[in-house]
């Protein structure tokens, strides 16, 4: 549980200045009154800094903090499987360059880039090269 505190953005950087303030109070403590009021000012310095971490640990406040989804890639997610260079298929919107298009004997839509700029919805288009899961036609 403290591996997830650190990692947590801001929050080191918080208990970190958090523990020079408390420590600037006690060095003022013992510049400014007798020794015995002092060490009474650190002692519950410390321990009102010791419920502090106890609280937050107990109280679950950590994790409001910790990341509870994950990050789903579609980098190569076989979006592109079933189709071949040199396909034929039918743009279903504008490519202006990019648009939808229609290949197969499903339809099946995909998002597609046109090599030559501007095609008209309803026209016959061909792949010509497929990668990275990006469709280019022509």
């Amino acid at each position: 549980m403290v591996a997830e505190v650190l990692f947590v953005p801001g929050t080191t950087v918080v208990g970190v200045f958090g523990l020079i303030v408390s420590a600037a109070g006690i060095i003022y403590a013992f510049v400014s009154f007798d020794a015995g009021t002092a060490w009474w000012i650190s002692g519950i310095a410390v321990i009102l800094n010791l419920l502090a971490i106890v609280y937050s640990f107990r109280s679950g406040v950590w994790n409001k903090f910790s990341l509870k989804t994950t990050n789903q890639g579609r980098a190569f997610d076989g979006r592109t499987e079933g189709l071949q260079v040199g396909m034929p298929g039918k743009a279903i919107s504008d490519l202006k360059p990019f648009g939808k298009a229609s290949f197969g004997v499903e339809e099946k839509v995909y998002e597609v880039k046109s090599e030559s700029g501007f095609i008209e919805v309803g026209k016959v288009i061909t792949i010509i090269k497929i990668e990275n899961n990006q469709i280019l036609v022509k």
